[in-house]
């Protein structure tokens, strides 16, 4: 999983606003209670996060800046790398753009829109950029 500040939360999800932009207003949302399986989520976290995390992130995104689409992703890979491995149900939140943001003097451009993201393509902004894509979203919350 990735690291970087609490977003926001609901009962059971946690989440953060990822320091890499490259996908401009890219999240991690994680399960707050300790799970390794999509399978033994509750019928109540599963409303919980379509609701109160799918559906208000979709709209804040699009408001704030007019994404075009979004990539939701359970990748739980890394975690097998370790002997013992402890997986932790979360999600990745890319949103997708057909067309050029620039927010705070920088550019964000989705180089493979209509294609799949790209796990290499990194872009890491100062926290002043950081808070001001927060308070964007967070204005559409």
């Amino acid at each position: 999983m990735e690291e970087g500040d609490l977003f926001f939360e609901t009962s059971f999800w946690k989440v953060i606003l990822s320091p890499d932009q490259a996908y401009l207003g890219r999240c991690v949302i994680v399960l707050k209670r300790e799970c390794g399986q999509l399978s033994k989520l509750t019928s109540e976290e599963w409303a919980d996060f379509h609701k109160n995390i799918v559906q208000k992130l979709e709209f804040a995104v699009k408001k704030a800046f007019n994404a075009t689409m979004f990539n939701w992703t359970c990748l739980m890979n890394n975690a097998f790398k370790s002997e013992n491995p402890k997986p932790q149900v979360h999600w990745h939140f890319r949103p997708r753009y057909r067309n050029e943001i620039k927010l705070a003097g920088e550019q964000f451009k989705d180089l493979e829109f209509a294609h799949h993201y790209s796990r290499e393509r990194n872009k890491l902004i100062s926290k002043e950029v950081l808070e001001r894509i927060s308070e964007q979203i967070k204005k559409y919350l």
